[in-house]
């Protein structure tokens, strides 16, 4: 622990406890890397991104925390911009806390920026839409540096048009049973998918689908079954056809999980500038691919 963040915690202690009472509601931009998490939602024997945070914030402010996140994202996968709330002592500035977390915080957790937002603020039932991206790499050879934030897919090449042609049909409101993992809460499969975009950057193959909420395990089952589309072995009506008609026994296969970021979430009211939450996952340089010139 910082010097810094012991000072705060001991303002805490020495503060009137009228003051330390008095609470407000702060909005945070979380990045981390899935790699070691056991996803977000907190649970009992695992590690994972919720614990983490609300371990951290207890040990600055003395007191049980939730911490309220807009997605729960599974094992290893991926946030580049993941929004977060908690209810803090008003004490400390709201533009503090990312600063103060980021000092307790473990290295593959990051705060990009903290905001106060009205009591009623929540950062999983206000938003109106959350946007993944999956990750596809096409070359022959590895990359190390690449490989925990994508899918090395060397076996054929994968053709990006007919990948987006099989993905323009599910954007709007269906029933996408064929994509539902078993073991989720949910009573139903009708998803609002507001986009549906494929493209190619060099090597990468990259699918962005955004919707006000998604099925457990749904982005790595289209992804697992689009990529046979992109290999030619499933034409795009077919693909059509098979979440049409709800056949969950012939998605067999979900992509792997460290392709999949969930790379930014939306709001009428947010107190963010964009350059806290809108495309920080960088992008590959295309030059990772390129014949070196000798």
């Amino acid at each position: 622990m910082s010097g810094r963040a012991s000072r705060v915690s001991q303002q805490l202690k020495d503060a009137p406890e009228a003051k330390r009472q008095a609470a407000q509601r702060i909005a945070l931009i979380v990045q981390y890397r899935g790699t070691h998490f056991h996803g977000w939602q907190r649970q009992v024997k695992e590690r994972t991104v919720q614990a983490e945070l609300e371990v951290a914030i207890r040990s600055v402010t003395g007191q049980s925390v939730t911490v309220h996140g807009a997605g729960r994202t599974d094992t290893g996968v991926h946030a580049a911009a993941q929004v977060a709330h908690f209810d803090a002592p008003a004490m400390i500035p709201a533009y503090r806390w990312a600063d103060i977390l980021n000092h307790r915080l473990p290295e593959d957790i990051a705060v990009r920026a903290s905001a106060r937002v009205s009591d009623d603020w929540h950062a999983q039932f206000s938003a109106h839409w959350r946007r993944y991206r999956y990750t596809l790499y096409t070359d022959a050879y590895p990359n190390l540096f690449i490989r925990p934030y994508a899918w090395h897919f060397y076996y054929e090449p994968l053709d990006e048009h007919l990948m987006q042609s099989a993905l323009t049909p599910l954007v709007g409101y269906h029933d996408l049973a064929a994509f539902h993992r078993a073991g989720s809460g949910r009573a139903h499969s009708w998803v609002d998918l507001q986009a549906a975009e494929c493209t190619r950057r060099g090597a990468f193959v990259q699918v962005e689908l955004q919707a006000k909420g998604f099925l457990y395990g749904m982005v790595r089952l289209v992804m697992g079954l689009l990529v046979q589309v992109g290999r030619k072995r499933l034409a795009p009506d077919e693909f059509t056809q098979l979440w049409q008609s709800q056949r969950r026994d012939l998605v067999k296969y979900a992509a792997p999980a460290q392709g999949l970021c969930l790379l930014r979430v939306g709001y009428d009211d947010f107190p963010f500038p964009p350059a806290a939450w809108v495309d920080t996952q960088p992008q590959f340089l295309l030059a990772a691919t390129a014949a070196v010139a000798v």
